[in-house]
């Protein structure tokens, strides 16, 4: 078998070699040299402890030196190529790890092979190993054979390979997403018996799987894995909530299916690195999965066959907040996301009729940063099949996109603010500063939105007539 390695794994392995150790590239990097596809990251396993390889590190990797894993036996470096690239390596120390089973956390102890190594690996197909600089292929566990057919296969019992580590049940549904592989049925039986597992992996971890899995080159595939495993169950029970029955009519849709091609829809709207939501985006990509995760609990059967999911976007709203806050997601992706879900439904009216031009400038306004994305969420949920509503609604999404560039033009929607700033409120009224100046600013926003801009003169005299119908100001 010839690999067209990297000539940095090969210069390394002259250097651990010239110090009498043994050297191996392993995991991803070995896979993708299969594969065909370049990684700047190498992972290495050696003989040599780290106090031993610390040395041969610092003088490879001229440009960077890290010791974050000593504790589990890696270190790590990074150069500079002459073309600008960087290449990172890490080594670790051969491992035999033994685990508790009420944590994920392994009692790291040192092994005393390569193939003990690899057997302790989370799939086979990242159980192969290159020995450098003698370019030996080392393939205990049959892992190339898996990867030519696509399958993802512990390399020893899969139920003591989960009860070891259960993380490696979502890094399964992960690869799913993107290598498109298919999970062997002994590992896939496996995976549904032990679900139970997952609850003793931390919040980010499942978090940070759930997150590589969206953005792949096939979420659609690692969700729909996610859910035939029952890992879903637990992780993120609003999307198997969603496989509503159908009923006898047919009156509406599977809400499961609807959602994936939602998502898969969204991702088609992406753009490139220049464009306005360039791909991979998350906050989309997690807005498609979860925008009707509200219809469950909104369900309601009416007159004649018909059902309802009135509310079902500000529902969801606050069931997307509560879940991406328990996944540890960052502040900004539960907040977007969650107001993506609230207002995925807003531009519905307009196809019936159009807004005026002060309720154009009220859904820019409203959606403000999240604008091009809304709009890519909207336009991915029409999955209706007539043609000719669905001609209809992309019609309406044009014309209104076109209005908004054309209003746009004319004043910078960013930028609007009252006619009356909060001082003027304060004088103009005689109160003090405090709530009642947070709502009188509020209803000459709202003026100025409806209205456009107006002259000082007129924007007093509406804040004299609020302020009067409401009963506010100096008495």
């Amino acid at each position: 078998m010839e690999f067209e390695v990297w000539p940095e794994a090969i210069e390394l392995g002259h250097m651990f070699a010239d110090q009498g150790y043994e050297l191996s590239l392993v995991g991803g990097p070995v896979r993708d040299l299969l594969l065909h596809r370049k990684s700047h990251d190498l992972d290495f396993c050696s003989s040599a402890r780290p106090e031993q390889f610390e040395p041969i590190l610092k003088r490879f990797g001229h440009d960077g030196f890290w010791d974050m894993g000593r504790k589990f036996g890696t270190l790590g470096a990074m150069r500079r190529r002459k073309d600008g690239t960087e290449v990172k390596v890490e080594v670790t120390t051969y491992r035999s790890d033994k685990y508790d089973p009420d944590s994920r956390k392994p009692e790291v102890s040192y092994g005393d092979s390569l193939e003990g190594d690899l057997s302790r690996r989370d799939f086979t197909v990242n159980a192969m190993a290159l020995r450098v600089p003698d370019l030996e292929f080392v393939d205990p566990f049959g892992g190339a054979s898996d990867l030519a057919k696509g399958i993802l296969r512990t390399p020893v019992d899969p139920r003591q390979s989960f009860e070891d580590d259960p993380l490696r049940m979502m890094r399964a549904v992960r690869f799913v997403a993107q290598l498109g592989f298919r999970i062997e049925p002994d590992t896939a039986e496996a995976i549904t018996d032990m679900v139970d597992r997952i609850s003793i992996v931390s919040a980010e971890r499942v978090r940070d799987e759930i997150t590589k899995l969206l953005l792949s080159e096939r979420p659609h595939e690692g969700i729909e894995a996610l859910v035939d495993s029952g890992l879903a169950d637990i992780v993120l029970p609003e999307i198997p909530a969603l496989k509503l029955e159908i009923d006898e009519h047919h009156r509406h849709k599977d809400v499961f299916e609807h959602t994936l091609m939602v998502l898969d829809r969204a991702i088609a709207l992406e753009t490139g690195p220049d464009g306005p939501v360039p791909a991979p985006d998350l906050t989309l990509r997690l807005a498609a999965l979860l925008h009707d995760i509200g219809k469950p609990a909104t369900r309601r059967f009416e007159p004649h066959g018909k059902v309802s999911f009135h509310h079902h976007d500000a529902v969801g709203a606050k069931m997307v907040r509560k879940r991406l806050k328990a996944l540890r997601f960052d502040h900004h992706i539960i907040s977007d996301v969650s107001e993506l879900v609230n207002l995925h439904l807003r531009f519905h009216g307009y196809v019936d009729e159009p807004w005026t031009d002060s309720a154009v400038r009220r859904y820019v306004k409203d959606s403000g940063h999240l604008y091009e994305r809304l709009n890519r969420l909207t336009r991915a949920d029409a999955t209706t099949q007539n043609k000719r509503k669905a001609l209809m609604f992309s019609d309406a999404m044009d014309e209104l996109e076109a209005r908004v560039k054309e209003l746009k033009e004319q004043e910078d929607f960013d930028a609007i603010r009252p006619d009356l700033n909060g001082n003027e409120i304060i004088e103009i009224l005689g109160i003090k500063p405090g709530p009642e100046v947070g709502r009188a600013y509020k209803h000459m926003l709202d003026y100025r939105l409806d209205h456009g801009p107006a002259d000082h003169d007129t924007a007093v005299t509406e804040l004299k007539r609020w302020a009067a119908e409401v009963g506010l100001g100096a008495e």
